[in-house]
């Protein structure tokens, strides 16, 4: 098993915490984004969407981090990654593609350069753009989560899961990025939860082999 992975990259951080979770260590291999590594052709014959993470396994290779996160969850079951009930398991994945479909793909950094070389904005209305998206996706996340008996310690009772493991590394982008987040309590508490435990912890962009100061 072989992950390739760039220590900032909100997706490949997910996957790894998902890894870290199942007690699993695969071969590491980083492909710089800033520095244009994922679109060499190395890289994009492994994965032509010259995103990361991708994930070699059994001559495969999977990309896209929910599908690996399931993956990974299908094939080494302990801890589970999604509640044992339908109605459960419908939440979670719902809170997660909420910041997969809905806020992630909007401040991805594909798209802030495009606003930028492309569309001629600067870099503070491109700052803007992700601020503000930022807000209306973890305002959405935050009413769903406030709201609901059903969130524990974690997203979903009190063992972390899979809405989790998309919720912290977007968290850690929205801090990064100086976003307000006074106004996320629930959220900032399940994050502060999360990132006591060793395999949120392992997984964080400072604590990659990769990462940069």
């Amino acid at each position: 098993m072989k992950l390739h992975s760039y220590f900032r990259s909100s997706a490949a951080y997910r996957v790894r915490i998902a890894l870290n979770l199942k007690g699993l260590q695969p071969e590491m291999a980083f492909v710089h984004l800033r520095h244009g590594e994922q679109t060499q052709p190395s890289f994009a014959a492994l994965n032509p969407e010259k995103l990361v993470p991708a994930l070699e396994v059994d001559g495969q290779t999977l990309t896209q981090s929910l599908a690996i996160i399931e993956y990974l969850d299908e094939t080494h079951p302990t801890p589970p990654l999604l509640p044992s009930d339908p109605l459960g398991r419908a939440r979670v994945r719902a809170l997660a593609l909420a910041v997969a479909c809905d806020i992630h793909p909007l401040d991805n950094l594909r798209v802030l350069k495009h606003l930028k070389s492309a569309m001629g904005h600067g870099q503070a209305e491109v700052d803007g753009w992700y601020r503000h998206w930022i807000a209306v996706g973890l305002g959405a996340l935050e009413a769903k989560l406030a709201g609901d008996a059903r969130t524990g310690r974690f997203c979903h009772g009190d063992t972390p899961g899979l809405a989790d493991i998309l919720l912290v590394p977007q968290i850690y982008n929205a801090r990064r990025m100086e976003c307000p987040l006074d106004g996320f309590p629930t959220l900032l508490r399940i994050d502060a939860a999360c990132r006591e435990l060793p395999a949120f912890l392992a997984a964080a962009p400072e604590n990659q082999p990769d990462a940069e100061g």
